[in-house]
């Protein structure tokens, strides 16, 4: 079924790095989206209203927020397939994080609403059974169907990296997991004189609040601006230095303005003796291949090297073993050795990670002892910054 649905609605179905493509996927899941919650949340309303079972009802208001996160789904791909303009210079991708936030804000609000009524059936409880027919029926079909959309939204979600599309896909396993709670409180009103009904609304609320808190945690975070995926690091590192001429790099730094696209900064070390014009080339090179096989935008700043100075080779090992002896996870760059008669300055960056328990103050001290001890006419001038 799911084969059958991509085959039909969108064209070149395997070429997911094609953004005309990943908005087809995208209107697929909101279209499915709608049209499945809908007729989901007409039936549980329904025999809800008629059977006076809160928690049905409260499940039945859980798809109809589910079809407007859907629409809203549906706006954001659309929002975010809209060129670059003079306002938004670097395109509008991320009006898809944008639709996944209002979808958690959605949920996170009728979540509550949920709450406050089931709260009032438990202090006041209906003198109506939840049991009957009609709502045994009504939820196990609705489990069924939303256990098919689950599936249906994780592989469109996985094939197109797509934050949207997995929180819908999210939400359809809270929704089979509340469906199931309530299904159980129809079932216990049938064979007990329990009254489980308002229980199960809250149990539902907080389903569908735990699931909205994920969507919107997650979303967030890529809207405030993530650390880089290792793995884009790791290409963008291994592409730069099939240039020849290409020493190190460091100060990589990665923007992303939506799915697919980023913009990038990397210092690129390079030997203190290559000619202007050549480095110059070089860069350009370097910034050509990206733009050209990548949906990386790459700007290159240059970095001389002193190679040929036995001196100045010596103090940059000995460096990179002194700080790599405090923390194997620190790293040298931008080495430069300025020599004079009684002392000689080594004027470098340290690196360290987010996660190091040392302050760059104290790492700075630190080094700053390691290398007098080394040498008495060795002066370090370290700038430590996180990574």
């Amino acid at each position: 079924m799911i084969a059958l649905l991509i085959k039909l609605f969108v064209k070149d179905a395997k070429n997911t790095g094609k953004e005309s493509v990943r908005r087809a996927y995208g209107r697929l899941s909101g279209g499915v989206g709608i049209f499945v919650n809908v007729l989901l949340a007409a039936a549980k309303m329904t025999a809800g209203a008629l059977t006076g079972a809160i928690s049905v009802l409260a499940d039945g208001l859980n798809n109809l927020t589910d079809c407007g996160g859907s629409a809203v789904s549906l706006v954001g791909f659309r929002m975010a397939g809209k060129p670059a303009d003079k306002k938004h210079p670097f395109g509008h991708q991320r009006a898809e994080y944008l639709a996944a936030l209002i979808v958690a804000m959605i949920v996170l609000v009728v979540a509550v609403e949920l709450i406050i009524e089931s709260v009032g059936r438990i202090v006041t409880p209906s003198e109506e059974s939840a049991w009957s027919v009609l709502n045994v029926t009504v939820l196990a079909v609705s489990i069924g169907v939303k256990l098919w959309l689950f599936v249906f939204n994780r592989v469109i979600g996985r094939r197109i990296d797509s934050e949207a599309v997995k929180a819908a896909a999210l939400d359809s396993l809270t929704d089979c997991l509340a469906t199931s709670a309530v299904l159980i409180a129809v079932l216990v009103a049938r064979y007990t004189s329990v009254d489980l009904d308002g229980y199960m609304g809250i149990v539902v609320a907080l389903f569908i609040a735990f699931a909205g808190a994920g969507i919107f945690k997650e979303t967030l975070g890529k809207l405030l601006g993530e650390a880089p995926d290792p793995d884009i690091l790791k290409k963008i590192r291994d592409r730069i230095f099939t240039h020849e001429g290409v020493h190190g790099i460091h100060d990589l730094m990665v923007h992303s303005y939506g799915h697919s696209k980023y913009y990038a900064s990397v210092h690129v070390e390079v030997d203190a003796n290559m000619p202007m014009m050549e480095g110059h080339d070089l860069a350009d090179r370097i910034e050509r291949d990206f733009a050209c096989n990548t949906d990386i935008v790459l700007v290159v700043h240059m970095d001389p090297v002193v190679l040929d100075n036995p001196k100045c080779n010596a103090c940059r090992k000995m460096t990179e073993e002194i700080v790599a002896a405090i923390d194997p996870a620190f790293t040298v760059h931008d080495f430069r050795m300025v020599d004079g008669v009684s002392h000689t300055n080594l004027i470098f960056d340290v690196a360290i990670p987010f996660e190091s328990k040392s302050s760059p103050e104290e790492v700075k001290e630190e080094v700053c002892r390691r290398v007098r001890e080394r040498d008495k006419t060795l002066f370090a001038v370290p700038t430590v910054e996180r990574e």
